[in-house]
């Protein structure tokens, strides 16, 4: 246990002074990052496209001020490696994607190609930047082949996806597997690690069609009922700064050279963060003391009803662990709503001081 707390409690003095570029920095867990980051002396630079929502964690937390930003898609090449030859940096935090599945119904092709071959874009800018050491690619839990068993998914798992934003991250994945064999397996190459995650929540998350959102949103802005479509989907519910610490943990360990942490990593939350999405809307009113919801029925896309990650890898490799348990993250969660809603000139410290508690 001891090693497992030094790890996470030593990243930012391993970060002060390196240069990282993080794409998607203007996204939910991206935004997050970068402020991790800047907050522990790194020298951000940030690729992505605007915010995609009003309000917005990026803008909340005045990231512009923070890093050096690049409005880009990662879809165009050149660009792309003009950044990287121009910035020098050390480390490459790939977040950068379309993650939406309804809108990867509405929107195919823009899917495949921001999280395809935007993926190979990033992956051939850092194979051309001889300044960087190491990167972490970013993909998902939704790119194991999703069968619903209660057995939770390991990294030797099959990879697929019914839907196609499952179908493009596990895409994305099989592609930077394939850059790691292909063309970073020199000494002097940079090491590479592969993450996948569980669903993430946390303050500052307003995209459309995702559970805490959409309950924020109903109460505070809307003043109706939470509308909930899937209410027995059950998902490894984490709070963004879980998963964000085992990237940042995995990338320090593959700037250190070690070549056994180029792989692929599951992280995810415990047991008992395994609860269902109405579990999720009665934790949020609640802590909120405020709301109600109802049962809508089914939409016409298909959801996966059951998704859990084996996460012993990362415990037994990295010495990585979850911190929350529910309860915590969901107060984390929606503590951090309530408070831009109801003292937004707070917002800042407040989530300034979510960071500082997590990783002391």
């Amino acid at each position: 246990m001891g090693e497992e707390i030094n790890s996470i409690n030593t990243l930012d003095k391993f970060y002060k002074g390196k240069k990282v570029i993080v794409t998607g920095h203007t996204g939910f867990k991206g935004s997050w990052l970068a402020e991790i980051l800047s907050l522990w002396g790194a020298d951000v630079v940030g690729v992505a496209l605007d915010p995609h929502t009003e309000p917005n964690l990026y803008d909340v937390l005045s990231l512009g001020k923070k890093t050096k930003n690049y409005i880009l898609d990662i879809r165009n090449q050149t660009k792309l490696e003009d950044i990287f030859a121009k910035e020098k940096p050390d480390m490459v935090f790939h977040l950068a994607a379309q993650a939406i599945v309804k809108t990867s119904y509405d929107d195919p092709l823009r899917t495949y190609e921001t999280n395809v071959i935007g993926t190979a874009n990033v992956l051939q800018s850092i194979r051309h930047t001889n300044s960087v050491k190491a990167a972490v690619i970013i993909t998902s839990d939704k790119v194991y082949e999703n069968v619903e068993w209660v057995h939770p998914y390991r990294e030797i798992d099959r990879l697929g996806g019914h839907d196609p934003y499952s179908a493009s991250k596990a895409a994305a994945d099989i592609i930077a597997q394939s850059f790691i064999r292909s063309f970073f397996k020199d000494e002097t190459s940079p090491l590479v690690g592969i993450t996948r995650a569980g669903n993430v929540i946390g303050g500052g998350d307003w995209s459309a069609n995702r559970i805490v959102p959409d309950v924020v949103r109903a109460i505070y802005e809307k003043q109706e009922s939470v509308l909930i479509r899937s209410p027995k989907s059950i998902r490894p519910w984490q709070y963004v700064l879980e998963p964000l610490s085992g990237y940042l943990l995995l990338g320090k360990l593959l700037y250190e050279g070690d070549r056994t942490k180029v792989s692929t990593w599951n992280f995810g939350p415990n047991e008992g963060n395994f609860v269902t999405v109405l579990d999720i809307v009665k934790y949020g009113t609640d802590i909120m003391a405020k709301g109600d919801y109802k049962i809508i029925p089914n939409p016409d896309f298909h959801e996966a009803g059951l998704l859990k990650l084996d996460i012993s890898k990362a415990r037994s490799y990295l010495h990585w662990h979850p911190k929350f348990d529910l309860k915590q993250t969901m107060e984390y969660t929606f503590g951090w709503y309530k408070k831009y809603y109801e003292e937004p000139e707070k917002i800042v410290a407040y989530s300034e001081k979510q960071i500082k508690d997590f990783f002391k």
